[in-house]
């Protein structure tokens, strides 16, 4: 049983990998986790369909956030994305905890036997630290949950080796050490200028904020092309992305805005400051928006709450983004 303090966090790769770093004596918070690291994205594919539904991201692909974070801050860290079978990733997992070594891993969710019921869906990203094995039990840090539980070697395994998309195939990350001496400013620059590029810069129409205009011009159109009960499962599919699954929307903007806001204040740089205010509203603007999302899913909107009135707000919120981005992308710390 290794010595691992469990924490509750706001999105589970964010919350894994501040917590890694806490193990090994560094106080880096979840907030700068996740901007360091960027976690903030957005993609929008509707010709990839995820749960016969369009394909819409408000994350970074897997084990970006540790990657880059643990780059930036220059810790001795190792990431093995897959292993050739389920036996090979389990008796790795072992050896590493035998060296004392709390070892993080990107698991499917819809088979986790201690997840509530209504978490459970076929969602492959997910995170959680495993921090001890006793018989054939293993201490599981999953940073969704209140407290640490307990699984299996089989539901352990089981999870792993989930299908589909995403699939894990076993992956799994740890720190091995930190460095204390890091240059913190220099990390939070270009954690910051990673994420403007990949939010406004990169030249995909279905990437970042124009990602968001994009779907914001589908979904205007799916009533009519449709029909309304495909439209409104459709619709399902942003609000499960948004509010759901891996934070989403307004989650993400919140913690973003908090990473602002203690870089500013860390710093004493008052345009940090200004520009987590502005992501703050931003946040309750996809809030707002997915409320009234909800409240169309469920018939219970007004007539003027329609899909045309999503798609503005979509938009809207778009440019906001886009403003802040810009700011941000002037910025001299």
């Amino acid at each position: 049983m290794i010595d691992y303090t469990h924490r509750q966090a706001g999105h589970c790769e964010s919350g894994t990998t501040s917590n890694l770093f806490k193990h090994y004596g560094m106080d880096i918070s979840e907030p700068m986790a996740f901007g360091i690291g960027n976690g903030l994205y957005f993609t929008y594919i509707p010709f990839l369909k995820v749960q016969y539904a369009p394909m819409i991201s408000f994350r970074n692909i897997p084990n970006t956030i540790f990657k880059r974070g643990t780059r930036r801050m220059g810790a001795d860290a190792v990431v093995i994305k897959k292993f050739k079978d389920p036996k090979e990733s389990m008796d790795a997992l072992d050896r590493n905890l035998e060296k004392g070594i709390p070892t993080g891993m990107q698991v499917g969710v819809f088979n986790l036997p201690f997840f509530p019921p209504e978490y459970r869906m076929h969602y492959n990203m997910h995170n959680l630290v495993v921090y001890g094995k006793e018989g054939d039990t293993y201490y599981v840090s999953d940073t969704v949950l209140e407290k640490p539980q307990t699984i299996s070697y089989s539901d352990l395994q089981r999870v792993r080796w989930v299908k589909g998309a995403f699939a894990p195939h076993g992956k799994m990350y740890w720190i091995n050490q930190v460095d204390k001496d890091v240059d913190l400013k220099k990390a939070v620059t270009d954690g910051i200028a990673k994420t403007v590029y990949e939010m406004t810069k990169i030249p995909i129409p279905l990437l970042g904020t124009k990602g968001m205009r994009f779907m914001a011009k589908d979904l205007r159109k799916w009533p009519k092309k449709h029909g309304k009960e495909k439209a409104s499962f459709y619709l399902g599919q942003i609000l499960r992305m948004a509010e759901e699954v891996g934070t989403g929307g307004a989650g993400f903007r919140y913690i973003y805005g908090a990473f602002l806001k203690e870089a500013g204040e860390r710093f004493s740089n008052p345009t940090l400051l200004e520009a987590s205010e502005m992501m703050g509203k931003v946040a309750n603007q996809w809030r707002e928006f997915s409320y009234i999302a909800a409240r169309n899913c469920k018939a219970r909107s007004e007539p003027v709450e329609d899909y045309g009135m999503l798609a503005d707000m979509l938009t809207e919120i778009s440019f906001k983004e886009e403003e802040i981005y810009k700011k941000l992308d002037k910025i001299k710390i």
